[in-house]
């Protein structure tokens, strides 16, 4: 199964990144599910089909298409950015998840309240700040015991994907 990521579209100029590898392409709909694609000059017709057209998408799984391309069929699971935000985060649920020592946003967002200052010594669970993307807003939480040392944000804040946010000490004193 291949993953692709809506990273970014303007008129029929589309980012997207497959398994991880980003792509400029121009996109046209040529009829209904058979579309259009160019990317470095070369042209490709592709018809694209839901799997599963009867079940709607799991929250945070995307769309579930099987694209013809040249006589060969591939599935794949198309995510936009909050897909892409949802599966991080089921994910990032799991059992035994290091806390890392820099708090970052997935995706570009807007600090909506910054709960901690630094000193504070948080538990694993505890809010740090609530952030909004896409419309959605979300809490974000550390994953074990530390001590907040900088918070380099503040409420109203328009923060870009991967930049830092609150630095953190993991090692506690007991």
């Amino acid at each position: 199964m291949m993953e692709v990521t809506l990273l970014s579209k303007e008129g029929n100029h589309v980012k997207v990144a497959l398994d991880e590898k980003v792509y400029d392409v121009d996109i046209c709909m040529l009829e209904k599910n058979v579309y259009s694609i160019i990317h470095k000059g070369n042209s490709y017709n592709v018809e694209l089909t839901r799997k599963n057209a009867t079940v709607p998408p799991t929250p945070g799984g995307g769309q579930g298409y099987r694209a013809n391309l040249n006589y060969s069929v591939y599935d794949i699971d198309i995510l936009d950015s909050h897909a892409k935000y949802m599966r991080m985060r089921r994910h990032k649920g799991a059992e035994n998840v290091a806390q890392a020592n820099t708090l970052t946003p997935p995706m570009p967002c807007k600090i909506v309240k910054v709960y901690v200052k630094p000193g504070d010594k948080l538990k694993a669970g505890d809010s740090v700040l609530t952030m909004e993307a896409m419309k959605m807003q979300s809490n974000y939480k550390v994953s074990a015991d530390c001590v907040i040392k900088e918070v380099l944000v503040k409420e109203g804040d328009n923060v870009m994907a991967n930049q830092t946010m609150v630095t953190v000490d993991t090692q506690t004193e007991k």
